[in-house]
């Protein structure tokens, strides 16, 4: 693999660009950010929809390669430049298993986070609708539901060991347990998993910090 500068483009408060900055950190590899979305623009320019015609974020560019996708990403760089690293293993029942929570985060998880997130952390406090939040918490609370009951009988998501699962699914949990104005059920055992979570240098330091 040459050696060539990995570069991020996504502002840090995006939840799929925190995923990978997460992945680079767990695989210590250096890397240079770049902010687009949102506030900072650059998305809808030229020279970034020839990288991602989606025009979001976040986007790895390697020298002439472009890839787009959250989860791509992480696999991406775990194959490429993480050398048998065990977050994302080679074994394909262990690969499997993770790959399906990965898959978890955008059928399940994506859809009933976004109204919450959006409606309170992304929405000025006038402008709330705490009437639908909840009603939009309460459905993500049984999506969530799911994790904690899994959690249960193992530390990780997959077992005794921290994988990629485990980052992708951490990522949207930091938002779920850390909304304010919202009543949540007692998820005990998701709670004590993202505790363990916020012990990783990748998520201390690039999910903990205050959503915006």
């Amino acid at each position: 693999m040459p050696d060539t500068q990995l570069t991020i483009w996504g502002r840090a408060n995006s939840v799929n660009v925190q995923k990978v900055l997460w992945c680079l950190t767990e695989l210590a590899l250096p890397y240079q950010r770049i902010d687009a979305g949102m506030a900072y623009g650059k998305t809808r320019e030229p020279g970034y929809l020839a990288m991602n015609p989606n025009a979001r974020v976040p986007t790895l560019v390697e020298g002439d390669f472009a890839l787009w996708e959250s989860n791509s990403i992480m696999r991406y760089l775990c194959m490429a430049h993480g050398r048998g690293t065990p977050i994302y293993p080679e074994a394909p029942r262990q690969r499997a298993g993770v790959d399906r929570w990965l898959d978890w985060t955008l059928s399940m998880v994506q859809p009933v986070d976004r109204p919450v997130f959006w409606g309170i952390v992304r929405t000025p406090p006038a402008e709330r609708d705490m009437v639908k939040a909840q009603k939009d918490a309460d459905a993500a609370a049984e999506v969530w539901a799911i994790a904690d009951h899994h959690l249960a009988s193992r530390p990780f998501m997959e077992g005794d060991a921290f994988t990629l699962a485990d980052i992708a699914i951490g990522c949207y949990a930091r938002r779920w347990l850390g909304v304010e104005g919202i009543t949540r059920p007692a998820q005990p055992h998701l709670t004590r998993w993202l505790a363990a979570l916020g012990k990783r240098a990748g998520f201390a330091e690039h999910v903990a910090p205050p959503m915006s």
